[in-house]
């Protein structure tokens, strides 16, 4: 059966909406635009292939369906801003195939513009066909949330924003399947805003609590406690929670250099959640000294080295350079993951915990960087020797918290 949609992009954006095509009823094809990490277990892709999803035999298939959706990651590039080569050589091979009447839709975080700027010249150019007279063309930010189990794409408000009305409602009209609310923005400029504002919202709100939990380090007080009082509020409060660094596919964007100005809130939130690993590495070795030990030689077991609980992504996880710092320091490091059995650092292997529970004991520091599900947190407390816990979820008392 000929495919009706064609997801381009199957890494964290382009699988699971795949995955939302297919329980839906739509035919899906998937198109590779290079070497991307999956967010799906291999029971979810096993249904997804008995639903009717399949990998395109090659390109020529792009040019067989109704809507096309291009979920290429574009990864910060040298410079610090967006890289959008993949998004680039997406839509060159798409535009090679593209027929009249088809919805093209992207998805990936990029820069206020990118669409209309961008992405329209190049489909243009490719195909011979012109963007809101012979093909739609859409942007859509991508409300992906791994693993969570609570917001799903049906129950997830979907924002569209097209380059002409009827562009907007031809893509509403395929959201619409997906998902229960579609909102539709003035234009593909605002789509793509609602992206900056929605990613930089995290980020900001994360650098703020991450600055808190140092400052209430210094004074002597609880952030977790005081995160959990705040939380009470019934408005104009938001819990957010500190940790160990950021991680995840979206790239905080500060615009320097592209809109007259930068967002200097954002570019400090930045600075803020990039010293979060070296903090780490400070308390560790702080809390080694206070223990008449020292960070060289010193035995160091990491906790869950992925940048989100209960799955295998590694997408900028602060656990590689907080690893890095504390081999630098000559430090002994090793770690476990029920999710990573290899992981390596700079090439270099780090040594896998297989008895999680004997390594934790034979430490001299634990540190717990993800906490998975799996972990039993009362458990380890009794066992490490010292246990410094960056999440904030062992019980109180049972370990030094950040």
């Amino acid at each position: 059966m000929p495919a009706d949609l064609a997801v381009i992009g199957l890494g964290p954006l382009g699988l699971p909406l795949a995955q939302a095509a297919v329980a839906a009823g739509i035919p899906t094809v998937g198109y590779k635009t290079g070497p991307e990490p999956g967010s799906l277990s291999p029971a979810e892709l096993r249904r997804m292939l008995s639903g009717g999803f399949r990998h395109a035999a090659g390109p020529s298939e792009l040019g067989r369906v109704r809507t096309a959706v291009i979920c290429a990651p574009t990864p910060r590039s040298a410079d610090g801003g967006l890289d959008l080569s993949q998004v680039e050589a997406a839509a060159r091979t798409l535009a090679a195939r593209l027929r009249p009447h088809t919805t093209v839709i992207l998805e990936s975080p990029v820069y206020p513009g990118t669409t209309e700027e961008f992405l329209r010249p190049l489909l243009e150019e490719g195909s011979r066909l012109r963007a809101g007279r012979d093909f739609h063309l859409a942007y859509s930010p991508s409300r992906v949330d791994p693993g969570n189990r609570d917001f799903t794409p049906a129950n997830t408000p979907k924002v569209i924003g097209g380059l002409t009305p009827a562009c907007t409602e031809s893509a509403a009209a395929f959201y619409g399947r997906l998902s229960d609310k579609v909102v539709r923005a003035r234009g593909t400029r605002e789509a793509e805003t609602v992206q900056l504002l929605e990613t930089n919202y995290r980020h900001v709100n994360i650098a703020l609590v991450n600055e808190m939990a140092v400052l209430c380090n210094d004074l002597g007080v609880d952030v977790w406690d005081v995160i959990r009082c705040a939380e009470t509020k019934p408005f104009g409060f938001q819990a957010f929670r500190p940790g160990p660094g950021v991680g995840g596919h979206t790239v905080p964007q500060d615009l320097t250099g592209r809109a007259g100005r930068g967002l200097r809130m954002v570019e400090l939130a930045q600075q803020v959640n990039s010293r979060m690993p070296r903090y780490v590495v400070q308390r560790a070795a702080t809390l080694l000294n206070e223990h008449g030990k020292s960070a060289r030689g010193a035995r160091v077991l990491l906790l869950g080295v992925t940048y989100k609980p209960d799955l295998a992504d590694q997408q900028a996880t602060p656990a590689q350079e907080i690893a890095f710092r504390l081999m630098e320091l000559g430090a002994a490091v090793s770690y476990h993951d029920p999710h990573i059995p290899s992981w390596s650092i700079l090439d270099r292997p780090v040594p896998r915990a297989d008895s999680l529970y004997e390594t934790a004991a034979e430490a001299d520091l634990t540190i717990l960087l993800q906490n998975h599900r799996t972990y039993d947190l009362q458990g380890l407390s009794v066992k490490a020797q010292l246990l410094l816990d960056t999440r904030g979820t062992t019980p109180t008392g049972a370990a030094h918290r950040l």
